[in-house]
């Protein structure tokens, strides 16, 4: 299975493996072409200094008794000779004389005459030489190294020297396919070197490929290893582990929501089942001649008008948090909520009953708020102390402070208090710490999730402290005009 990954065109591995190697290949074959020209130039230029060195080293006296030897048909050899070279005498008249020869390559070639009298106009300079490579009528490439012979103060003609370049040539193939027998040696180690440094070099990304591959078949929790030692690898790690963090925990709050709205359906059930059970009930008991008996009448009426009351107190709560759910947009405007608080003291006067209530604003609290919606809060909160104090000896404060940035509001009783395991869960819909009182009371336990979410919706936050036998404080914190 390792191997059919390994060698699928579509595998990272491969491709990174054949593309540095196409470098490679590319490379070398640039270095090839550039050793090809300079070595060319290099052996040529090499082998026309040669001849050129071993021409100046004879003075033109010889080379002009050499001459007049070679003229002389009794003596068969020269005094002047180079293996492997022709030498060829072409004097003013552009008569060809034959001085040496190489048995092996006789050919000798015979350029124009323009170029033999360029040849003996060089005869001031230094270096009073020319050097030619050329094929001449089809035959073989030469190097031909031209030289003036004077003798006597007179130019007697041209000294030519022609080489092939037949030799030049093998030594320039001999060498590139030297440098291309390397190459391929240096491809094939490159390839067995390159497969194992790529496979140590993608371990992070094999890991990361089976975690990934882990967490999707079912392993939320699981993580991926952000220490590898490449920077890249642990770069994508962390943020795989960040996505991973957010899918967990918005997983988590869909879990949640799920429960939630389980027990808010189920508990909204319960809540509608009881009084729909009462009114039922009286109505059963009318419709068996109940109805005839004026004391028994008027008290299942009574009854049942108290149970629609709450009946219908509860659909508006239910009603009101499902508007507060699609985050509603309400009108704002500025106010000062300890205005506000003072404007409904006769209200919550009168639900305080023979209860002190005491007022406390040392300095104004500006708030951008609906003025509606926020005493609505108000009064669920107070509502909330008033059931639990005492009627006679409770007592109710109204605290209001203000700083730079924010403004609190804090609703404190010396009733019997909350106990802690409950504090955590009194913002949840239904959420009861004592069923009995609240049963007394009317209530369904939605009043303080409805003033939760209205006090999100301003932007703020809502607190509770509360000690057994000493009292219970909610706090609102809103954010300063």
């Amino acid at each position: 299975m390792k191997h059919k990954r390994f060698f699928h065109l579509n595998s990272l591995r491969l491709q990174l493996l054949f593309r540095s190697l196409l470098v490679i290949l590319s490379l070398l074959i640039l270095i090839g072409l550039f050793q090809y020209v300079f070595m060319k130039q290099f052996i040529y230029t090499n082998k026309i200094k040669s001849i050129e060195d071993q021409i100046h080293l004879i003075p033109d006296d010889v080379w002009n008794h050499d001459i007049e030897t070679s003229q002389n048909v009794k003596r068969s050899r020269p005094m002047v000779y180079f293996p492997g070279v022709n030498i060829t005498f072409i004097n003013q008249k552009s008569t060809f004389l034959r001085l040496a020869k190489d048995p092996h390559h006789s050919y000798f070639p015979k350029l124009s005459a323009s170029t033999y009298k360029q040849v003996m106009k060089n005869i001031k300079q230094p270096d009073n030489t020319m050097s030619l490579i050329k094929k001449i009528d089809g035959h073989q490439e030469q190097v031909i190294v031209l030289k003036p012979i004077v003798f006597d103060g007179e130019i007697q003609g041209v000294i030519q020297i022609n080489t092939p370049t037949e030799s030049l040539r093998d030594l320039l193939i001999r060498q590139m396919i030297i440098f291309l027998m390397l190459s391929l040696t240096a491809m094939t180690i490159a390839f067995f070197v390159f497969s194992s440094v790529l496979k140590q070099t993608l371990i992070p990304l094999f890991t990361i490929t089976k975690k990934v591959e882990h967490i999707n078949a079912g392993s939320l929790h699981d993580r991926l290893p952000v220490n590898q030692g490449q920077i890249e690898m642990d770069r994508l790690s962390l943020s795989i582990n960040e996505m991973l963090e957010r899918l967990e925990e918005a997983f988590k709050a869909e879990t949640d929501a799920k429960e939630q709205m389980r027990r808010f359906v189920a508990d909204a059930s319960h809540e509608l089942r009881t009084p729909l059970t009462s009114i039922h009930g009286f109505l059963e008991v009318l419709l068996r001649g109940a109805s005839s008996n004026p004391d028994q009448l008027n008290d299942a009426l009574k009854s049942m008008y108290g149970e629609s009351k709450r009946l219908r107190k509860l659909i508006q709560d239910l009603l009101l948090l499902a508007q507060l759910d699609q985050l509603p947009t309400f009108q704002k405007e500025c106010c000062f909520v300890d205005e506000l608080i003072l404007d409904m003291k006769p209200q919550l006067m009168l639900l305080a009953g023979n209860r002190k209530i005491l007022f406390d604003f040392p300095s104004p609290l500006p708030s951008d708020i609906n003025k509606d919606q926020f005493k609505q809060v108000v009064l669920n909160l107070f509502s909330n102390a008033v059931q639990h104090t005492n009627p006679t000896t409770g007592v109710i404060q109204v605290i209001g402070k203000a700083n730079e940035k924010e403004l609190s509001l804090t609703i404190q009783d010396n009733g019997h208090g909350i106990p802690q395991e409950h504090l955590a869960h009194l913002f949840e819909r239904f959420y009861k710490a004592d069923a009995s009182r609240s049963r007394a009371y009317g209530g369904a336990g939605l009043g303080l999730a409805i003033s939760a979410s209205i006090i999100e919706l301003h932007g703020g936050k809502i607190r509770v402290k509360s000690k057994l036998n000493v009292g219970t404080a909610f706090e609102i914190v809103l954010p300063l005009t």
